[in-house]
């Protein structure tokens, strides 16, 4: 049995969506800013696409800027209005568990002379609003702070958010890639003024992403060209893959309550069954505020990696980290951040759900995964050491492992 569950990664495409883009790889394969039959067939298709996805989260078409994935609309919006802004505000603030594009987009700006505010989180994940309030200025010009955290699931209070940053005048950026298309995101509900989102996380297309610029809110290029995008994004369109998004988008919104409801099933039996079947093994992230897909856990006395690739041996796909991080072979910023131990983090892995999982597969990973944590417990040294003494071995310093891990 083959059990995907990396769906943070990239979800299967719908059928459906294969089916709408391929005539924009065969027939319809003229470029939209081309005058001509093919040309005007083709910029119709991406102007129904931006209806579509402008539908999924209340926005109007004019306000949706197509993108090629989810890094690029948060480099896009961070960086863009950071430039367009610059002569009378030079702050922004994130917080320490943002996506790595937000954080090196922050980076760079840094080094182009901006200041940065990095806040903290809890030890669940959210964000501290009274740092939030402390970090502000009068000189801040954009707060950029998830919608949810795509490794451990935790669900922000944006509209929070907004509240503290609208009162003084700032804009506020939110990515929502982790949660598009798997909750429900409505803009204006919530108030912000920039929203990340990306097709491949609603069984959509790679390739193409969007940004929600709220109507009046400025944005520098940072590609430089055409046209295309009203002059905000130049290059020539990838069709199929913004044809792919929009009917993604269209569908998704259609059947958000019954994958939400099927995947939270899902997540809350794997969840409940770990917990029961395995020792040591302790869920990361907000159980109350969580996306419905998402399955957090750092096993003790175990290496992440190698829990992972012993489930790959078995036809199980998880992720050690973020999958941006997956390959640096130490524990995540975001478990850093929430305060993890790092003897404990390490052992961690993050499972994805999707509308195709099946209660069949989850029943085969509640098989499988207490075996595999086992055996490589069985070649601990931390683990024979805890059993012959009943005591762990020291955590690093300045960490309080016991209070954080056990109650």
């Amino acid at each position: 049995m083959k059990v995907y569950l990396d769906n943070h990664s990239g979800t299967k495409l719908d059928r459906r969506v294969i089916e709408a883009m391929l005539p924009y790889l065969e027939e319809l394969y003229g470029n939209p800013q081309s005058m001509h039959d093919l040309g005007t067939q083709t910029k119709q298709a991406i102007e129904t696409a931006r209806k579509q996805v402008a539908s999924l989260i209340n926005a109007n078409e004019e306000e949706i800027y197509f993108t090629s994935c989810g890094s690029e609309s948060n480099n896009l919006a961070i960086k863009g209005v950071a430039l367009a802004y610059k002569d009378k505000k030079k702050h922004i603030v994130v917080s320490q568990i943002e996506h790595f594009s937000v954080l090196y987009s922050a980076r760079r700006l840094q080094q182009l002379g901006f200041e940065v505010t990095y806040i903290p989180v809890d030890k669940e994940g959210f964000v501290l609003l009274d740092e939030l309030e402390k970090a502000v200025r009068d000189d801040t010009v954009l707060v950029s702070l998830q919608h949810s955290n795509p490794e451990i699931g935790t669900i922000q209070n944006i509209k929070e958010v907004v509240e503290i940053c609208h009162k003084k005048g700032i804009l506020v950026h939110t990515d929502a890639v982790s949660s598009c298309g798997v909750v429900p995101i409505d803009v204006k509900e919530l108030g912000v003024d920039l929203l990340s989102l990306s097709a491949s996380q609603f069984y959509g297309p790679k390739g193409a992403a969007a940004l929600y610029i709220k109507k009046g809110v400025r944005v520098i290029p940072l590609i430089d060209g055409g046209v295309q995008e009203n002059g905000l994004r130049a290059g020539t369109e990838n069709v199929a893959a913004i044809v792919g998004m929009g009917v993604a988008a269209e569908i998704v919104k259609t059947e958000l309550e019954q994958n939400y409801k099927k995947m939270i099933k899902l997540r809350d039996k794997l969840i409940k069954g770990i917990q029961e079947r395995i020792k040591y093994v302790y869920l990361n992230g907000s159980v109350e505020n969580r996306l419905p897909n998402n399955v957090n856990f750092s096993f003790e006395f175990i290496e992440g990696e190698g829990l992972s690739l012993l489930l790959n041996s078995k036809g199980i796909y998880v992720t050690s980290g973020s999958a941006c991080a997956s390959k640096a072979l130490k524990m995540s910023h975001v478990l850093t951040a929430i305060g993890v131990d790092p003897a404990v983090g390490q052992g961690t892995i993050t499972m994805t759900l999707s509308k195709y999982n099946t209660e069949e597969e989850i029943d085969y990973v509640l098989e499988v995964l207490p075996e595999l944590v086992e055996k490589l417990r069985s070649i601990s040294p931390l683990y024979s050491y805890f059993l012959q003494t009943g005591q762990r071995k020291p955590a690093g310093p300045g960490t309080d492992y016991d209070e954080h891990h056990h109650e």
